[in-house]
């Protein structure tokens, strides 16, 4: 039983109305150059986003965790950032129908909760919650996770592009988005901290909340860190315990 912050219906209601105005926002901008395949979650997995942000996006003065935008085998399939596939049904239980994207790269089918490959980033930050806090509202009294950016980019051969390596012309709409919809995340959950899950995302929210909510970085999960391959969960234990959130 949950025994923390109370979760708050409209603020959850007003999550999803603004993850659905977001969705028509990037929508309507438009990527060349390197960029091949764009995927929007938020429109094709609305059903298990939403099904997320209702059950656990409303409790109020929680740190948020900030990630940058979705993985190919995380929330480009589920609809839940970091949404590592088994975490998400099982400990989660955010479970339904996921649609396919617009345009779809071949080499990064979207098979909803039905993805057989596990995201590594995921399984790392979801696997630590539930280790850590047992069940998932017990987590999320403390915590709320969102990613900055709702986008995912693939060059040609299907590897990943970070919204960071777009040319600034690109770029700049996309995070001028990205910032409104973080600014009035943090107007409606009001947190006691924002923590970059990462650099990018912690100096994006230094950028676009200044001192309206202190902010604090832990680790990166991804694969690619060779910092976080010797340990990621213990590491940012000890970060998030640093920063007196634990």
């Amino acid at each position: 039983m949950s025994s923390g912050k109370p979760r708050t219906p409209v603020a959850a209601r007003k999550l999803v109305e603004l993850t659905r105005e977001l969705a028509d926002t990037v929508d309507g901008l438009s990527f060349a150059g390197t960029v091949h395949t764009v995927y929007n979650p938020l429109r094709y997995a609305r059903t298990t986003c939403e099904q997320y942000l209702t059950r656990f996006g409303g409790r109020k003065g929680v740190a948020i965790m900030l990630g940058m935008n979705p993985g190919p085998w995380g929330m480009a399939q589920t609809g839940v950032p970091f949404g590592e596939v088994g975490l998400v049904r099982d400990w989660l239980g955010v479970d339904g129908p996921v649609d396919k994207p617009a345009a779809e790269h071949p080499k990064r089918p979207v098979v909803g909760l039905d993805c057989a490959r596990s995201e590594v980033s995921g399984a790392r930050l979801w696997g630590w919650a539930r280790d850590r806090f047992g069940t998932a509202d017990a987590f999320f009294d403390r915590f709320f996770v969102w990613n900055y950016c709702p986008l995912s980019f693939m060059v040609e051969s299907g590897a990943n592009l970070t919204p960071d390596k777009l040319p600034a012309a690109e770029r700049a709409p996309l995070f001028a988005a990205c910032d409104a919809a973080l600014e009035r995340v943090v107007e409606l959950i009001e947190p006691r901290m924002l923590v970059g899950v990462g650099a990018f995302a912690a100096k994006q929210a230094k950028k676009t909340l200044g001192e309206r909510v202190p902010i604090g970085t832990v680790l990166h999960p991804s694969p690619a860190s060779p910092i976080a391959n010797r340990g990621w969960a213990p590491q940012a234990e000890k970060q998030l315990a640093d920063l007196g959130l634990l």
